[in-house]
């Protein structure tokens, strides 16, 4: 691999590199930075955990200089995902003079007007609330001259591709775009086609089929009910996690499978979308600090750039491969081993066996030991209706219909536009805003959102 020093860059920049200890770029940064800098458009399908946040930031910050209004846009599908590009971004600017403005929903729209006032030549945000501003009057797109897409497959999942096409119409035509994306559905290609040059650069890092990084082990486990619970504690007990993201279903079975490490004496956090902003930033920085198990739903399956997580665990297996995908890509970042062992129920042998073919991963039987861990308690005052588990997911039985995908992913954790502000229908059952747009909401099934 190429070391960062060959590139030529700005000296601060270099220097921001040193000091966050980056020397050698990774294939899909070696590959795009030269293309950027070339001022190309530029489409990545690159696997989770390669590296692709730097293969934009580096090349931008190397070609603006301080001008005090927007002159790149970085759309990224969650906040937290917002969050971790903006530190990214904010320690480059601090070396290059360049200053960077977040924006999302769940926190003060005026702190974040403010901000875009003050002067930003780098706005990170979600769409919604990109929308929102602009709508304002607060964001103006009309000197653009970088366009990013991050994660664009998860943007589509979670049906923000309106959105997106409507955002790119705002800015210049003659703009540089970059597509990044651990998958390249059809949709995705079809926004490639219209709204990128002919000559856009199309790299495909790692084997086609390869959707996750060939250092990660994966496993599995069949188990149901109460069974799960005895699963989860002699995979810890056998594997001892230094670092490991347990996920989960809904926020219910969050909160429920942390409470049940708490009480067995494990240093669990939590963090999903029903909790506020402040708190899920209060969970991400205890994980990092000292916590060992981080339980949550999809939420954290893209956005989490925590380079020493050892295990994932699929307390719940997703319903889609794509997601099985995303959840394990926050394990063997940067090159490092992982490992990634999933519950499936007796009757999601099929599940298992779609997910290791679209996937491209062999799953191992994991031969288990729950003799120790038969006789487990279970929180008895989080069970529903004082049930036990009945069924793979859910409680009481009440789970165990498969959902939709893009139902489940629909909601932007932080990124919905403003009642006022045009595409919502009111709020549903949980108090939660929903879009109007046709097909924003097509589900299948009774579920939490996550």
């Amino acid at each position: 691999m190429k070391e960062f020093k060959e590139l030529n860059l700005k000296h601060g920049l270099l220097e921001a590199l040193r000091a966050m200890n980056f020397q050698q770029m990774t294939e899909v940064q070696e590959q795009a930075i030269p293309v950027v800098l070339n001022h190309k458009d530029l489409i990545v399908r690159s696997k989770t955990g390669s590296g692709k946040t730097g293969a934009f930031l580096i090349p931008i910050s190397q070609m603006l200089e301080p001008r005090g209004h927007p002159q790149s846009i970085i759309i990224v599908p969650t906040r937290e995902l917002a969050l971790q590009v903006n530190s990214v971004a904010e320690k480059f600017g601090n070396r290059t003079g360049l200053r960077t403005a977040i924006v999302y929903g769940g926190a003060s729209i005026m702190v974040q007007v403010q901000a875009l006032r003050r002067g930003a030549d780098i706005v990170i945000g979600t769409p919604g609330r990109i929308i929102d501003l602009v709508e304002r009057g607060a964001l103006n797109l009309s000197k653009i001259s970088v366009f990013v897409l991050d994660e664009a497959d998860m943007m589509l999942d979670m049906g923000f591709i309106e959105d997106i096409e409507h955002i790119m119409s705002l800015a210049p035509r003659e703009k540089q775009t970059l597509l990044l994306s651990a998958t390249m559905p059809r949709e995705i290609a079809d926004i490639a086609k219209r709204h990128m040059k002919h000559d856009a650069v199309r790299l495909t890092v790692g084997a086609e089929e390869d959707l996750t990084v060939t250092t990660i082990t994966h496993y599995f486990y069949d188990a149901n009910g109460k069974m799960k619970f005895s699963a989860l504690l002699a995979y810890i007990d056998r594997f001892k996690p230094k670092k490991c993201i347990i996920f989960t279903s809904t926020q219910r079975e969050a909160d429920f499978v942390h409470r049940f490490l708490v009480d067995n004496k494990f240093d669990a956090i939590v963090m999903h979308g029903g909790l506020t902003q402040a708190k899920r930033e209060s969970s991400l920085r205890a994980f990092k600090q000292h916590a060992t198990f981080l339980i949550s739903t999809n939420l954290a399956a893209r956005g989490l750039d925590i380079p020493d997580i050892s295990d994932i665990i699929n307390f719940d297996a997703p319903d889609d491969p794509r997601i099985y995908v995303h959840r394990v890509g926050r394990s063997a970042r940067m090159g490092k081993d992982g490992r990634a062992f999933t519950l499936y129920g007796f009757d999601q042998r099929g599940l298992m066996q779609d997910t290791s073919v679209m996937a491209n991963v062999k799953m191992s039987h994991l031969n288990l030991d729950l003799s120790r861990f038969k006789d487990i308690q279970l929180p008895f005052a989080e069970r529903r209706g004082g049930g036990d588990f009945r069924g793979n997911r859910g409680f009481g039985g009440q789970g165990g219909g498969r959902r939709d995908f893009r139902h489940n992913n629909r909601r932007e954790f932080g990124g919905g536009r403003r009642e006022g502000h045009g595409g919502f229908r009111g709020r549903d059952s949980h108090g939660r805003e929903q879009r109007s747009r046709k097909g924003r909401y097509n589900f299948v099934g009774r579920s939490d959102q996550n």
